[in-house]
This record gives C-alpha cells, structure tokens and sequence, in this order.
C-alpha cells in the first residue's frame, strides 16, 4: 500500500490543491527521505521559487513537476501527502514541508519514514532508477495481451511473483493482484509459463478492469490510506479475496485461504482458483 489506485487518486486531488502555487521555501526534518541530489539543501535550494505545474504519476510513483524540475515521490507503506494553512500544528510525523507563497502548505507525513523523494532536471526522471526499469502502464496501449503473454512465456516463477513485478506491468501490488487473479479464476501458485492463452487474455483485462474500479471507488482503505483531501477509498467493499482469509467465497461460498506466494500473504478461493 498503496498501489496504483490509491497513487492516482492522490495524483488527482492533490492536482485539485496545489497547482499554479509557488514555493517560498522548503522544510526538511527527516533528510533520509531525500535520496536525490545527496544534499537536503541543495534540494530545498533548487526549488525555492519554483511553481508546481503539473503532477504525474509513473506506477506507484507521484511526479511533481515545477517549471525546472521533476521530484519523484515514493509513498511507501504509509506516506501521506496533505495541505494545510502554515498556522495549522504540524503533526510530529511531518518529515517535509513545501511553504508556499500564498500562506499554504503541501506536507509530507510518515509514520514509518519508508518514502523516497528523488529530484531531476525535468526531462530526465525517467532515465535512471527509480522510474528507468519500470513496466508498461496497465491502461496503456504499450500493455497488450500479446505483451503480456512474452513475459509470461519467459518464467517459471509463479504468477503471483510475477505480477509483483514492476518490470512486467506497474502498479500491481498485493491488494490488486490477488483480486485480478480471482477475478480470471486463476491459482496465484500457477507457474506462469503454464497459463493458456484464454487465461492470459483473461488475466489481462481483469487487471484493466479490476484497476479502473479501484480508481473510480478512490482506492483501498485496509489501514490508513487517505487521499490528499483527508477522505477514504472505498473500493475495500468491492474486495472478492485480499483480507478475507477464512470467509465465504462471494461467487461459490467456499471458504478463502491464505498462504504465503510471492513472498506476500496471499487470499484465494480453492474452489474458484484450482491450482
């Protein structure tokens, strides 16, 4: 968490907050969060004075562009984005602080210091790591069955494993691929070379689908996601398996087990999902 859904619906309402707002300064009080340039200060000097003109995302990752530059946020577990008039009590979890000209604040919080901001020229945030080795985006024309299907051809790894990875297709973590995987009626244990063509085409477009409800529901609340404007997702009611070990299957009535695949806690229908 989070995973793409709730990453786009920050990206959307924070887009709502902060555009066209100009950065008077910038307070850092957690410097490791800061994994590019090597400086806290020479992050914070290259954006004073500069608007906020856009907002990306890549994935799970937000992009905050201003007219020079482009900062690569990572939110991790817990990373929060927020902003506050610069009178409001600064929670003690606040690790950066981006003041802006008009008396408002955009503030970072994060419980478990886990989030990362990388700061590039714009132009040249997707050439080198964190956003260089990524996948196809899930809605793009770039994500093909076809596509799909060469990556899946080319592993033995089970194909819970395979969809944690960012390479393949981004944006999918634990919550959105065991839905997907439910959803195409597909054992998160399969060896992924060992899915037809049927399954994949399957696979596919519940990953699409499954993705597109995510967002228009604004994401998963499991813990404490938020968006930008303070409110819950509520696409957790829509969930078929992730967190329900031990219920009643929604389609068969089956009871959900959990193991452990890709190195993530897994929740699956074995009547549904027969391996």
């Amino acid at each position: 968490m989070p995973e793409l859904p709730e990453v786009e619906t920050v990206r959307r309402t924070l887009k709502e907050l902060v555009m066209n707002k100009q950065i008077e300064n910038v307070s850092v009080f957690w410097p490791k969060i800061i994994k590019r340039p090597e400086e806290a200060d020479q992050f914070r000097d290259a954006l004073v004075g500069q608007t906020l003109v856009d907002i990306g995302r890549r994935g799970k990752f937000l992009i905050l562009y201003t007219n020079d530059y482009a900062l690569v946020s990572h939110l991790r577990m817990e990373g929060k984005y927020g902003v506050f008039n610069k009178d409001e009590p600064v929670d003690k979890h606040t690790h950066v602080i981006f003041h802006f000209t008009d008396g408002t604040e955009l503030r970072y919080k994060d419980v478990r210091k886990f989030g990362t901001m990388h700061l590039y020229a714009k132009g040249q945030e997707f050439d080198t790591l964190p956003l260089s080795h990524l996948g196809p985006e899930p809605f793009s024309e770039d994500f093909t069955i076809e596509a799909l299907a060469s990556k899946l051809a080319k592993t033995k790894r089970n194909i819970k494993a395979v969809l944690l990875d960012q390479k393949v297709v981004v944006g999918l973590g634990n919550i959105y691929v065991d839905e997907a995987l439910f959803r195409s009626g597909i054992h998160p244990e399969r060896a992924a070379d060992s899915l037809t063509k049927g399954e994949i085409a399957r696979l596919h477009k519940e990953i699409s689908d499954t993705l597109s409800e995510a967002v228009e529901k604004g994401g998963s609340t499991i813990r404490s996601y938020v968006n930008s404007q303070g409110q819950i997702g509520m696409f957790q009611l829509e969930l078929f398996v992730y967190g329900r070990k031990g219920e009643d299957c929604k389609v068969c009535g089956s009871l959900l087990e959990r193991i452990v695949s890709g190195g993530r806690g897994t929740v699956f229908c074995p009547t549904c999902q027969v391996k």
